[in-house]
């Protein structure tokens, strides 16, 4: 009895896991080692703090408590001062950078090349620079005797030098100024790469239609930068509820908690009280707070974005 030809090439040719390993099996090999980094450094971590989140932590042996650390955290007067301070940073400096962030941008693209590109290099220096050492600078800057140049500012005025990072009432504020007054650099970068790609026909119709340049700003203009103010609104977000190295640097969390935001109170409870089970916690109920706040700007701003 003679095997067909049909059956002898079907028994010689590979199987399906044979040539696409054949085919692909490079591919995959080149991003094992960013992969394994990945599952190593980021999965891994994650998932052994959300384990811990349920146990007292031990270096030698931990015990399995349930929820006893939410409790605690839900029961405790400083992690929801952590949360309001963290709250008021955001909403206090998101929405402004990104209305000082756009104003600037705006000025900066009605001039001429070379000056645009000047702006743009020296308002995106400061975002090289380290946050320890703005911090640093602006540690020098809220100097509260009279060599500080915020005081010496209030001089100018016939006003008293301030203790500006050590009250309760203007500590907070401080920060918040720091951030005002910084770190724009990025999102001016952004909203004048948005704006170069505006098509110019969109404003000679315009013209031709005699609209006004404020028709021109919230018909053409505004309209289509909406998706880059989404992205520096959902990252400033994030940023925000993270602050931590300012904190950390000027006040230390006080005077009386003035300033311990969330993610600095992270670090306090795990690494000076090294309570990791109770900051493992916090962290993910931060994670939560992050992804929540996000979900809900895409699902209530995207879709009022035009492209």
């Amino acid at each position: 009895m003679q095997t067909s030809p049909n059956v002898i090439a079907k028994e010689r040719s590979p199987s399906r896991i044979t040539q696409f390993w054949r085919d692909y099996g490079w591919a995959y090999l080149f991003i094992l080692t960013p992969v394994l980094l990945f599952l190593v450094f980021t999965v891994y971590p994650v998932i052994s703090a959300f384990l811990m989140s349920f146990q007292q932590y031990n270096v030698m042996k931990s015990e399995w408590i349930g929820l006893n650390n939410y409790s605690r955290m839900l029961h405790d007067d400083v992690f929801w001062k952590s949360m309001k301070n963290t709250a008021i940073f955001t909403i206090g400096t998101v929405p402004v950078n990104i209305l000082i962030t756009f104003g600037l941008a705006f000025l900066i693209y009605q001039m001429k090349n070379a000056w645009q590109t000047f702006f743009k290099a020296t308002l995106y220096l400061p975002t090289v620079a380290s946050g320890v050492t703005l911090s640093l600078v602006w540690l020098a800057i809220f100097d509260p005797t009279s060599s500080g140049l915020m005081n010496k500012f209030l001089a100018w005025f016939g006003l008293e030098p301030l203790v500006w990072l050590g009250q309760s009432n203007s500590a907070l504020f401080s920060i918040m100024l720091m951030s005002w007054l910084g770190s724009h650099g990025a999102g001016i970068i952004l909203y004048l790469a948005a704006m170069g790609g505006i098509p110019k026909s969109l404003y000679e119709a315009a013209d031709i239609d005699h609209a006004s340049g404020w028709t021109q700003f919230s018909k053409i203009t505004w309209p289509l930068l909406k998706p880059t103010t989404l992205y520096l609104l959902v990252t400033g977000m994030i940023t925000s509820f993270q602050v931590f190295i300012s904190v950390y640097l000027m006040t230390q969390g006080g005077p009386n908690f003035a300033t311990t935001t969330i993610a600095y109170l992270i670090y306090q409870t795990a690494f000076v009280f090294y309570d990791f089970g109770l900051a493992s916690a916090q962290s993910f109920m931060l994670a939560a707070l992050i992804i929540i706040v996000s979900v809900i700007q895409f699902k209530y701003l995207s879709s009022d974005i035009e492209y």
